[in-house]
């Protein structure tokens, strides 16, 4: 698959990717397992090959197992996830998928996350999810291919 675009050659696309990434960055309040645990269920939501190709070769560096992350899209049926996790990943879907619910993300999603984070992490994990659709939109709508990322490759 050829991209639509050279999001990284473009230098407006270049200057709005650089500040996606500085938002990304200010998430730091969360747990880095946590973040990559939120990028990978939004993108595989949102069908985004490169996010999926970047965020799981960084877990699986940064020390994630195999069957951790093969378990993403299953979380609900699997046992490996902590209960912050799944209240994270629920929250996830839901604001991924706000479309599809009249009311976007529910009360009772939203107390399960505050049950395991304080407001400074609810507030990184908000973001985290609003940034990783973003990325995921630009990939999936300029057609970015998935496979060549090598962990650590945009720093």
């Amino acid at each position: 698959m050829d991209a639509r675009l050279n999001v990284l050659g473009v230098p407006s696309a270049h200057k709005i990717l650089k500040h996606l990434i500085a938002a990304d960055k200010e998430a730091s309040a969360l747990p880095a397992t946590t973040r990559e645990l939120v990028k990978i269920r939004a993108s595989q939501i949102n069908g985004c090959g490169g996010c999926l190709d970047m965020h799981t070769k960084d877990a699986a560096q940064a020390g994630e197992s195999a069957l951790r992350l093969n378990l993403v899209a299953a979380w609900r049926e699997a046992t490996v996830f902590t209960e912050a996790e799944r209240a994270a990943l629920e929250l996830t879907e839901q604001g991924t998928r706000i479309a599809d619910a009249a009311g976007g993300v529910t009360d009772e999603a939203w107390a399960r996350a505050a049950e395991h984070y304080d407001e400074e992490q609810l507030t990184a994990l908000v973001s985290q999810i609003a940034v990783i659709n973003a990325f995921n939109r630009l990939n999936v709508i300029t057609r970015q291919p998935a496979g060549d990322y090598q962990p650590g490759q945009f720093g």
